[in-house]
């Protein structure tokens, strides 16, 4: 039986950020290829919801890996927009 990954989907009134490990992300994706518009903090990148997710997504698709999310949701700026941009 292969192994769901669930993902953390982050959400204020104006984005969205998926929240994946950074030792799990560069398993799939080239980190060249993450845009500016993703974070990070700690071992964790947050990958903006438009464009750099799908880099990841695409990935695990082709690979047959499940995948999914949970959202969590904020009516205010959510932290995350002060965290590191991403850098490789």
């Amino acid at each position: 039986m292969n192994e769901k990954i669930v993902f953390k989907y982050y959400t204020d009134p104006g984005h969205g950020w998926f929240a994946v490990k950074r030792n799990v992300l560069e398993k799939y994706v080239d980190l060249k290829k993450i845009s500016h518009y993703s974070y990070m903090r700690g071992g964790t990148v947050y990958l903006e919801g438009d464009c750099d997710c799908g880099l990841l997504f695409k990935a695990l698709d082709a690979l047959g890996v499940e995948w999914g999310f949970v959202e969590k949701h904020t009516d205010k700026s959510h932290p995350i927009r002060s965290y590191s941009r991403f850098a490789v």
